[in-house]
């Protein structure tokens, strides 16, 4: 395994994480009335989201250097674009 490839697993492994965390903070943001765990899990995907974005500047960078048209960079690309893309979409949960 080349050293980009391991790279892009452990990062792929971390989107994979931080994808199951951003879900589960919008749960809890949605069922919970506390105002300082509201504070606190609007802090904490602020915080992932930005992660996640610099997690697919790094992947559009790997990916550039790699000639194939399917390998793991690629799919690194797609799965923190989806990640950011739900991310967007329930944003406004957090200004209800």
């Amino acid at each position: 395994m080349k050293e980009s490839q391991s790279l892009t697993n452990n990062l792929l492994m971390e989107v994979d994480f931080l994808s199951n965390r951003l879900r589960n903070i919008r749960q809890s943001f949605k069922t919970t009335n506390n105002k300082a765990l509201k504070e606190r899990l609007f802090s904490e995907n602020k915080n992932i989201f930005k992660r996640v974005n610099e997690i697919y500047k790094i992947a559009e960078l790997l990916n550039k250097k790699n000639n194939e048209k399917i390998n793991f960079s690629n799919l690194l690309v797609e799965i923190t674009e989806r990640t950011l893309n739900e991310n967007k979409f329930e944003r406004n949960l957090f200004f209800l």
